[in-house]
């Protein structure tokens, strides 16, 4: 059996994350989507996903191909139905296709056989949102998952903790005078990750490897640090995909940012209006705000996005890729892809300035800016041209 993710549920009300990636590369918990199906299905998947993409994830199509939805987390025994399927059948939750299992991709789901799920509720991301709101049960079960049958590393003497059972530390982190309060959600310290001195942590938190809270760093669960990256000053129930920064004072609730996204110094995010009403979020779909249900709703924050010092953000704010937001005031809720401005104004971000800065703040992780990655986001300025107005 070949195991292949697809983007066939709802990938336009991901937007902006997966401009850049396929759904299942969205990081929700510890790890990501398609990290968490290769775990439980013990193999390794590939992509179907819009084509410009396809480049960077490819698709690997054998004679015998499963086909499972990108944005379903995965469970034991959902992977143990989907194994039973046999040729031409179907998996459904209700009226969503969970997975199927063809010979040619191209024939039509219609066509095949309906096997309905019944064994449990299947949960997935659907909206941007659930980043973020399904992050907490996501975490648990990650831990769990990467944990299982394994021993943790010890917890300096210098560092006070709750619930130590439920603390995780991978070999090389660094953990000097931090307070690890497990009794909320459980930690997990990721390979050669470090929590600094000062720093309070109050679970679910997933400081994944490489990474770093700096001095003094105030964390409220659920919140996830993905690889490579720094926060700081306060942030709460949070998703950070990797290679990104919020290094410094600032508060971050309830929010989403991509890779290779950089908070300036105080910026502070609302995830609370002050009517108390209830947030709107722009719909790449329906280009207006829609609503969430939510009462608490940040900032989400596509690719390769920055905003200067002090910079505010209001409640409910939509981010595109490769922005680059400064000056005094609050920007507007919807800032479109390759924008550089801010209140005072705004025009496009010439493509060959966005990309020589991402290239430089790539190459100071050890990486560079590949002919691939420009390719995706000459896509990204063509799909947004329509948002910005000059």
């Amino acid at each position: 059996m070949n195991f292949i993710l697809a983007d066939f549920n709802k990938h336009q009300a991901l937007l902006p994350f997966t401009y850049t990636r396929p759904t299942c590369e969205i990081r929700c918990g510890i790890i990501t989507l398609r990290e968490k199906w290769e775990k439980q299905l013990g193999e390794s998947v590939s992509f179907q996903t819009e084509d410009y993409l396809q480049s960077k994830y490819p698709l690997v199509e054998t004679d015998d191909n499963v086909v499972i939805a990108g944005n379903v987390f995965a469970t034991a025994s959902l992977c143990k139905a989907i194994k039973a399927l046999k040729p031409q059948q179907k998996l459904l939750a209700g009226d969503a296709i969970i997975a199927y299992r063809v010979k040619d991709l191209h024939t039509p789901t219609i066509e095949l056989e309906q096997v309905l799920f019944l064994e449990e509720e299947v949960d997935a991301i659907q909206f941007t949102w659930d980043i973020f709101s399904k992050n907490g049960k996501a975490l648990e079960a990650d831990y769990d998952l990467i944990t299982q049958g394994r021993k943790s590393q010890s917890i300096p003497a210098t560092v006070q903790s709750i619930n130590e059972d439920r603390i995780f530390i991978e070999e090389g982190a660094k953990l000097q005078f931090a307070i690890l309060n497990a009794s909320t959600g459980s930690i997990y310290i990721g390979k050669n990750a470090e929590v600094m001195e000062g720093s309070i942590i109050r679970g679910a938190f997933a400081l994944c490897n490489n990474s770093a809270t700096k001095l003094g760093t105030k964390v409220y669960g659920p919140t996830t640090v993905g690889p490579h990256s720094k926060i700081g000053g306060e942030v709460s129930n949070s998703v950070i995909f990797g290679y990104s920064n919020k290094g410094h004072e600032g508060f971050l609730g309830n929010s989403v940012l991509g890779e290779w996204c950089n908070l300036g110094a105080d910026t502070n995010t609302s995830n609370l209006k002050n009517n108390y009403a209830e947030v709107k979020l722009w719909n790449y779909e329906t280009s207006r705000f829609a609503k969430t249900g939510l009462q608490f709703c940040g900032l989400m924050m596509g690719d390769h996005s920055k905003c200067g010092i002090n910079t505010m953000f209001n409640t409910g704010t939509v981010i595109g890729v490769s922005a680059n937001i400064y000056g005094a005031g609050y920007p507007r809720n919807f800032i479109p892809s390759f924008n550089w401005g801010g209140p005072q104004g705004n025009m496009t971000y010439k493509t060959n300035k966005a990309y020589e800065v991402a290239d430089v703040v790539m190459k100071r992780r050890g990486l560079s800016l590949e002919q691939v990655d420009i390719d995706i986001l000459n896509q990204v300025f063509e799909k947004t041209a329509q948002y910005r107005k000059d």
